[in-house]
């Protein structure tokens, strides 16, 4: 066989072979195509079968829904139905009432009527009888409604006037056993002994010999120390002494301690005593310094400026009328603080005012003004609580009282000043002060004798009875003790006693 045969043979056998792979392909394809259209029948079936059973449901729970809404809007409209009901039935109420309110108006109309009918002429009436009295009596209504106040006023003034008098009395007397009653208390709890300060001191001298030393050539050394201290030496015949006079306590104290320097040193001389002098100021600086800080201790008192605490030692050397400052302060401190607690105020506030209300006079001779404003401007500079100086600034009455701790630091300011043997006063100023007291009283008209007793405590006015009545008596007292009150300055309080002595004389014939 040729090539050429060769290549036929191969080309049909290619052929044969293409044909057989198509239609055996043919045949694959067949078969498949009917395995997938049997599976998309089925689900095409088995799809409408749940649509089926879906939509079945739906309308199954569509009707149930809408019977259930058929059911409410029957219930909704037989609900509409009784409200509407109601509301007619109201609707017919309230017309029956607004009839009735009609015909109630029209009748109270007719009754306001009649009533302004019979009101005037009621007051037509009055005032015809009125006329009538006035003509009768002779006497206008104002005119007698005076003379009838008038009658009730006399028949009653007596008897007012004794109920008033009852129970002022009966009001007095209750505050007088209780407010001794808060003063004993407050000074048995707190008890010190009374000393007098004098304005001289006495040095003793181991013998005689040395007052010529003291005294010095031609008086040399004696000057000197006078010229320093600023303090009269008195040496008399008085043996071993010497008397040192000085109103002011710092100054007679550091000549004293500077003088028993130089006693004991037995050298006395200008130097030395300029070197005693010293000393001595050094040494009395530290002792207000103690001073000040005992008596804050004592009254238990805390955070206080030291200078604050400085200036309160400098009370120890000060006086008022021989009653040393310091412990007359320290007093004022413990009673305040005993009345605070039985009064119930602020203890702490009412003992710090009573401790400082006198700190003004460490400084008075330095600083102008009364010792009030220096203590007040004193106390705000070193940052003392505004409490504090409400309560201390009216212990002399210059300033209102604003709480009532301010009231109970001047009645133990007062208590403390007036106290048996606290104070005492020159002869001169204590006959001063009874005249005064006599001419303030005897200033008043109806007074014909005017006595200050009881160390001016007390002051007894007779009046002339002719004058003055009872009702007056008691009204004229009152003004007595209003102006002297006013007009003078004195501790304490002044008893004012008006007697009226009424005598009614007779004859037998």
């Amino acid at each position: 066989m040729t090539g050429l045969s060769l290549v036929v043979v191969g080309a049909i056998a290619g052929l044969v072979g293409l044909g057989l792979g198509y239609l055996v392909r043919q045949i694959l394809a067949e078969r498949q195509g009917h395995t997938i259209e049997a599976k998309l029948n089925k689900l095409i079936s088995d799809a409408k079968e749940s649509a089926q059973k879906v939509v079945s449901k739906a309308q199954r729970d569509a009707q149930k829904i809408l019977d259930e809404a058929r059911g409410n809007e029957k219930e909704r409209t037989e609900l509409v139905l009784q409200q509407e009901k109601r509301l007619l039935k109201k609707e017919e109420d309230l017309e029956t009432k607004e009839t009735h309110i009609s015909s109630r108006e029209v009748e109270l109309a007719e009754r306001g009527k009649e009533l302004s009918q019979l009101r005037e002429n009621l007051e037509e009436l009055t005032s015809q009888r009125v006329k009538e009295l006035e003509k009768v009596s002779s006497l206008t209504v104002d005119m007698a409604k005076e003379e009838l106040l008038r009658e009730i006023e006399d028949s009653y003034r007596n008897e007012l006037s004794e109920r008033m008098m009852k129970l002022e009395q009966f009001g007095k007397d209750e505050l007088d056993r209780k407010g001794r009653e808060l003063v004993t208390l407050a000074l048995q709890r707190y008890a010190s002994a009374q000393t007098q300060e004098v304005t001289t001191s006495t040095v003793d001298l181991p013998n005689d010999e040395i007052k010529g030393r003291i005294i010095g050539k031609e008086g040399r050394n004696v000057r000197t120390l006078e010229r320093l201290t600023g303090v009269d030496f008195i040496i008399d015949d008085t043996p071993e002494s010497i008397v040192l006079s000085c109103f002011d306590p710092v100054r007679r104290h550091i000549a004293k301690v500077a003088t028993e320097k130089l006693v004991q040193d037995g050298r006395i001389q200008p130097a030395r005593i300029e070197e005693a002098v010293l000393k001595a100021k050094e040494e009395i600086n530290e002792k207000i310094k103690e001073a000040g800080e005992a008596a804050v201790y004592d009254a238990g008192i805390v955070g206080l400026d030291p200078k604050l605490v400085w200036l309160l030692g400098r009370l120890r050397f000060r006086t008022s009328y021989g009653q040393n400052v310091l412990l007359h302060s320290l007093e004022v401190a413990h009673i305040a603080g005993a009345l605070a607690a039985e009064l119930g105020a602020d203890i702490a506030v009412a003992k710090k005012g009573g401790l400082l209300h006198d700190i003004g006079k460490a400084v008075d001779h330095e600083v102008e003004g009364s010792h009030v404003d220096i203590g007040i401007k004193l106390l705000g500079k070193y940052g003392i609580a505004q409490a504090v100086v409400d309560a201390m600034k009216s212990h002399h009455e210059e300033y209102p009282y604003e709480t009532l701790e301010s009231r109970i630091v001047q009645a133990a300011d007062a208590i403390s000043a007036s106290r048996p043997g606290a104070r005492r006063d020159t002869v001169e100023n204590y006959l001063h002060r009874l005249a005064e007291l006599e001419n303030v009283a005897s200033g008043f008209p109806g007074i014909e004798k005017v006595y200050a007793i009881q160390a001016g405590r007390e002051v007894r006015v007779f009046v002339a009875p002719e004058e003055i009545d009872d009702n007056a008596a008691k009204q004229l007292a009152r003004d007595i003790a209003n102006k002297i009150q006013a007009e003078l300055k004195y501790p304490g309080e002044i008893k004012v006693t008006l007697i009226r002595e009424t005598r009614i004389t007779d004859y037998a014939r």
